[in-house]
């Protein structure tokens, strides 16, 4: 692994010698694959960010004012290579997206304003990255609320060099203080004061940098999107005791209680990515038909064995949520062919032949019970 890492560091270092010039005195001696992604977007080339590192040309020196820990819903790393990527586009009003600690702000919000607004070119760099005017810096943060991500989200990061913000793609790890804005959308993030956007998703093979930290999966990677409108409030996870937290917009956690009404599950569900196994539940109920009064009242609905068996090979709707290859082959629909077997015999009655009236008699209290 570490020579495939040397490799490509030196045909970066090879293709990439300008890029690299030009910020060789950031990222404060870390992330050393990381430092020729500064100065472009390219969608195919993301930047893995893990909790503490600065990454390329930070804005600011770290206003995180405590190490978040990862989302427990986070896989094992046990191949890291094995997984297909996948980025995942998630509402930032989804609850438990973020957590945070009771009454304390994952960020210092007033060293931030105070760290950005020091220099003009800095504060008109950050202001251009994020939409704004220089002069709105310290309303703008004030804005914005602090949080730590509780899942690997992509993001268009920006690095600060020579005087002007570049951007890149980046994967940030979970448990990152970010600020967000009031439709849930990450803004800025803590470790480095560099602006954030949307991510730009790039479709085929993407080629991913950096250190790969404990319970990277490529294929468990969010990116946000902003809620429908604008929020009051956050439902985040209290990282101390897995409760749920209703925090103010803008607040720094002083006005953080218990929301008034909860979310209808868990703070430690896996709310982005539900069991595989969920989809294989339709198929439960072949296992009932052993008695013949169950079986016969769905003979009207059943025109044929061909229609019967593609009406239920159809029912199982959640087959999206499988990323893995083959999952569609686990749902057998020949089970189901005993439905319309069993409708077949009553075909007798069409026939003017009288020992089969008895049974019309019965068919007809089965439909009227």
């Amino acid at each position: 692994m570490r020579s495939q890492g040397r490799f490509r560091r030196t045909a970066l270092a090879a293709l990439s010698a300008g890029v690299l010039l030009a910020v060789a005195g950031c990222g404060e001696g870390g992330d050393r694959t990381a430092k020729g992604t500064t100065g472009t977007a390219e969608a195919k080339d993301v930047l893995l960010q893990s909790l503490a590192s600065p990454g390329p040309g930070p804005f600011t020196a770290s206003t995180v004012r405590a190490t978040a820990t990862p989302s427990p819903s986070g896989a094992p790393d046990d191949e890291p290579d094995s997984g297909t990527r996948t980025v995942h586009p998630v509402s930032g009003a989804v609850p438990g997206l973020y957590g945070g600690t009771r009454s304390v702000a994952a960020c210092d919000v007033e060293k931030q304003t105070t760290l950005l607004t020091d220099g003009k070119k800095k504060a008109s760099a950050f202001a251009e990255a994020a939409g704004i005017e220089a002069v709105q810096i310290p309303g703008y943060l004030k804005s914005l609320t602090p949080v730590v991500l509780r899942a690997d989200a992509q993001v268009t990061n920006h690095g600060y060099s020579a005087g002007s913000a570049t951007a890149f793609q980046a994967v940030l790890q979970a448990g990152t203080a970010v600020l967000v804005d009031s439709r849930g959308m990450p803004r800025v993030r803590c470790a480095c004061g560099n602006p954030l956007g949307p991510p730009v998703v790039a479709e085929g093979k993407v080629a991913h940098r950096g250190e790969r930290w404990p319970g990277y999966d490529p294929a468990r990677i969010v990116a946000v999107e902003p809620g429908v409108k604008a929020a009051t409030s956050l439902i985040i996870v209290n990282a101390d005791d897995n409760t749920w937290i209703e925090r103010a917009m803008g607040d720094s956690g002083g006005r953080d209680r218990d929301p008034d009404d909860p979310p209808p599950f868990e703070p430690d569900a896996d709310l982005l990515f539900p069991s595989p196994g969920r989809p294989s539940e339709p198929p439960a109920p072949d296992s009932t038909p052993s008695g013949p009064a169950p079986s016969e009242p769905e003979a009207p609905t059943d025109p044929g064995p061909g229609e019967s068996s593609d009406g239920f090979g159809d029912m199982p709707p959640e087959e999206p949520w499988e990323y893995e290859e083959g999952v569609p082959e686990e749902v057998v629909p020949e089970p189901t062919q005993v439905f319309p077997a069993d409708p077949d015999e009553p075909a007798g009655p069409d026939g003017p032949a009288q020992p089969d009236a008895p049974m019309e008699a019965d068919l007809g209290g089965v439909f009227a019970g």
